[in-house]
């Protein structure tokens, strides 16, 4: 993985397999339910990425043969927390490697004029403070969106936060490490800029539209 400028805590993803279903992403013939299944195994393959840095202990395991040293995770619990609702689209993949883990849904919307993040919903894990959050978001455009649910859950006590992101662009990429420096992210691919609509180009078009077949 590749680093962001000078920015320790943002990665950028160069697995052939990402490079690959990413520029499936991309393609604008790519119809609603392989995009919809892309976006699933591309967080898939994220996720795996994004928690190498995992704590494990090591415990005895009895085997057909005899018993056997290993390792299992010993941290804390996980919580997924997608940004609806394109977020939405990468929460099965992440279930595939962490089915223990629950999830919780932050709602906010881009005010067309001033591009800024209006929240209108949210629902939490009880016990989210206590867990490793995963913030999930396909695309990582002004930032504004993203640095305001990371503010939301430290303010719901939430010490441990990591994004992942399919694509981001510098703008948003400034943003974020700027107004949390202590949150990890993981982006798929870093794009070029932001169009005056606040787009990300060349981007993949409109990631919820794309999911939910609304485009």
């Amino acid at each position: 993985m590749q680093q962001y400028k000078d920015h320790k805590q943002i990665h950028i993803m160069d697995h052939p397999l990402i490079s690959h279903k990413l520029a499936i992403l991309r393609d604008q013939r790519t119809g609603t339910q392989e995009f919809r299944n892309v976006v699933s195994e591309l967080a898939t393959l994220m996720t795996y990425e994004a928690t190498r840095n995992m704590t494990t202990e090591e415990v005895e395991v009895q085997t057909p043969i005899g018993m056997a040293k290993c390792r299992m995770l010993s941290g804390k619990k996980v919580a997924i927390v997608p940004i609806l609702r394109a977020g939405l689209g990468m929460v099965d993949g992440m279930l595939t490697l962490l089915p223990s883990a629950k999830v919780g849904h932050i709602g906010l919307y881009r005010n067309p004029e001033t591009l800024q993040p209006v929240e209108y919903y949210c629902k939490l894990p009880q016990d989210v403070a206590e867990r490793d959050v995963l913030v999930v978001d396909p695309m990582l455009a002004t930032g504004g969106s993203a640095t305001a649910a990371i503010q939301f859950l430290k303010d719901y006590g939430c010490t441990k936060i990591t994004m992942l992101n399919l694509l981001a662009a510098p703008e948003g990429l400034d943003v974020v490490a700027k107004d949390h420096p202590d949150v990890e992210v993981f982006i798929a691919a870093l794009d070029d800029h932001l169009n005056e609509n606040g787009y990300i180009v060349p981007g993949l078009g409109d990631a919820g539209d794309r999911i939910f077949g609304t485009k």
